[in-house]
């Protein structure tokens, strides 16, 4: 069963459809995209971790692959970007 798109319009009058319940505005996520390692993940990666707590780099470190991965939003695309950042920075994921 395909679920059908509906219109919607975001608090800063953007309109676009979407299909799921998710209530982000692909507009100002675009204009909201932030810097540093955040820059390299796509939308709902970055949001998990955000809604983790997880800001820096060094926060990053404290957390296994296992436990980034059981993030909702978190796919294993995005964990080789998170593992060059950390690398880059000389950190890495702490062991399982």
């Amino acid at each position: 069963m395909a679920s059908s798109k509906t219109l919607r319009t975001c608090p800063n009058g953007h309109q676009y459809y979407k299909s799921s319940d998710c209530p982000v505005c692909p507009e100002c996520e675009k204009q909201n995209k932030p810097g540093g390692f955040f820059s390299a993940l796509s939308a709902p990666a970055r949001r998990a971790l955000e809604a983790a707590g997880i800001t820096t780099l060094q926060q990053l470190a404290t957390y296994s692959e296992k436990e980034i991965l059981k993030l909702h939003g978190m796919g294993k695309a995005s964990l080789p970007r998170l593992k060059e950042a950390l690398k880059h920075e000389g950190f890495s994921f702490k062991l399982s």
